[in-house]
């Protein structure tokens, strides 16, 4: 099962940018009230959304794909 909290910080390593840069800018261009705390814990505990992780994926510049294994 992929860790999701690994696979955005490498998506954002890619990116040049961080977590706190990211929540700043999706705040900023009002996409989604979060802060870094807030987002961290909800992907370590594994709590966060599916559209919440769309959103952001989407904000990068990625897409969820969906493929039978």
């Amino acid at each position: 099962m992929i860790d999701i909290k690994k696979q955005i910080q490498i998506l954002l390593l890619q990116k040049g940018t961080s977590m706190t840069k990211l929540t700043k800018n999706l705040q900023k261009d009002g996409i989604l009230n979060i802060n870094v705390a807030s987002l961290s814990r909800m992907m370590t505990t594994k709590t966060i959304k599916f559209e919440t992780i769309q959103i952001i994926l989407d904000y990068l510049g990625y897409t969820i794909e969906v493929r039978e294994k």
